[in-house]
C-alpha cells in the first residue's frame, strides 16, 4: 500500500539537527577587507562632507646655490593641495515575518533565525563591499575600488579631483606581468616593489594580492621545502593562508579580477568610513505582520600617495 503522505518512517522518527550554526556555503575570504582592517587602513572618521585627503606634492623650487651677497628668490612656492572623495552609502534589509519568528521559537527552533538572519546580512553586505573594493567606480553610487584608484593606465582619470594625465605625482606604478608559465611574475614583482617603495630605505608595500590563478603561479616559482625543522614563521614557511616577498605578505581574493596582482601599503590606501555595518532598531509596519531591520555603512576608498601603490597586469 502507498504512504498516504509523508511516509511512516518521516511521521514516527524526527531528524537528527546535527549543528546549530548552518554551514557557509556562500562567502569568500573578503580578504582586502580583512587585510586593511588588520593592518591600519581601516579608519573611523567623525563627520565632514566629503573626505579629504592632505598632500605635499612639490618641491621649494626657490632653493638654489648662491655667492655671499646674491639675493634669494622670494617667490611663493605652492607645496600643498587635497584630494577629496565622496561618502557612499551601502544599504540593504533583513526581514521577519511574526510568522517564521513564531515557527523558530522554543524548543522546536533548529538554528537562532534571527540571529542567523543579521549574521547572513552582516556577511552579505560585507561581501559586497569586498567586491567593490576592486571596481572602478562607475556603478552608480558605488566605492572608488583599486581599478580606478591603482590603475593599470595610470596617466589617465581623475581620482580625488586631481587628473593624472596632468600631475605625474599623482600617478600609481604598474608594470606587465606577460610571460609564459609566470616566467616574468618575480621580476614584474621586484620591479613593483622596488618603483613603489621610498628608495631601498623605507617604505615598502606591506602587501602582494593576487587572483587565486596568480597566487598559485608565484607559489609554483618557490623552492620546495623537503623537511621542516622549525614550526616558526607560519608553520615550516608556508602557510595556508599567505607567503612572503621580501617581507610583504603574498596572498589571494576570490574576488580579485583574473590576471592581476596589487602592490599596497596601507600607510597610503584607506577605507574611511563614518559608519560601518550600523543595524537599526526592527521597524513593524502598520500593514504587516513583519519586522524589518535596517543595515548602514558610509565610507569610501581613498588614497594619499599613488606612487606608493602598484598594480601588475596581464599576468600569464
Amino acid at each position: 500500500m502507498a504512504d498516504p503522505n509523508l511516509g511512516e518512517l518521516a511521521a514516527t522518527v524526527f531528524e537528527n539537527v546535527v549543528a546549530r550554526d548552518p554551514a557557509d556555503n556562500v562567502f569568500t575570504s573578503q580578504q582586502l577587507l580583512n587585510l586593511l582592517k588588520s593592518t591600519g587602513g581601516f579608519v573611523k572618521e567623525d563627520g565632514g562632507s566629503q573626505i579629504e585627503e592632505p598632500l605635499m606634492y612639490s618641491e621649494n623650487t626657490t632653493m638654489k646655490f648662491v655667492a655671499e651677497m646674491d639675493t634669494l628668490d622670494t617667490t611663493r612656492i605652492p607645496v600643498f593641495d587635497a584630494a577629496r572623495f565622496p561618502w557612499r552609502i551601502v544599504g540593504g534589509t533583513i526581514v521577519f515575518s511574526q510568522l517564521e519568528k513564531e515557527r523558530a521559537s522554543g524548543d522546536h527552533q533548529k538554528i537562532e533565525l534571527v540571529a542567523k538572519k543579521v549574521e547572513n546580512g552582516k556577511s552579505s553586505m560585507w561581501a559586497m563591499i569586498n567586491r567593490s573594493l576592486y571596481a572602478d567606480g562607475t556603478a552608480a553610487n558605488s566605492f572608488g575600488g583599486l581599478a580606478l584608484l591603482v590603475s593599470s593606465t595610470p596617466t589617465t582619470g581623475t581620482v580625488g579631483g586631481i587628473n593624472r594625465a596632468n600631475f605625474p605625482f599623482w600617478r600609481n606604478r604598474q608594470v606587465s606581468g606577460a610571460g609564459t608559465a609566470f616566467s616574468i611574475l618575480r621580476a614584474s614583482m621586484r620591479t613593483i616593489y622596488n618603483s613603489s617603495s621610498k628608495g631601498a630605505a623605507s617604505e615598502h608595500p606591506d602587501v602582494f594580492i593576487f587572483d587565486q590563478t596568480s597566487f598559485e603561479g608565484y607559489e609554483g616559482t618557490l623552492t620546495t621545502n623537503e623537511r621542516f625543522t622549525t614550526k616558526d614563521k607560519g608553520d615550516g614557511g608556508f602557510a595556508s593562508d599567505a607567503l612572503l616577498f621580501k617581507g610583504a605578505k603574498v596572498t589571494f581574493d576570490e574576488d580579485m579580477p583574473a590576471a592581476t596582482g596589487y602592490a599596497l601599503q596601507t600607510r597610503n590606501l584607506k577605507f574611511r568610513y563614518l559608519q560601518w555595518c550600523k543595524a537599526f532598531p526592527a521597524v513593524d509596519p502598520a500593514n504587516q505582520l513583519i519586522e524589518v531591520t535596517k543595515l548602514m555603512t558610509i565610507g569610501n576608498m581613498t588614497i594619499n600617495n599613488p606612487r606608493r601603490l602598484g598594480v601588475i597586469t596581464a599576468i600569464a
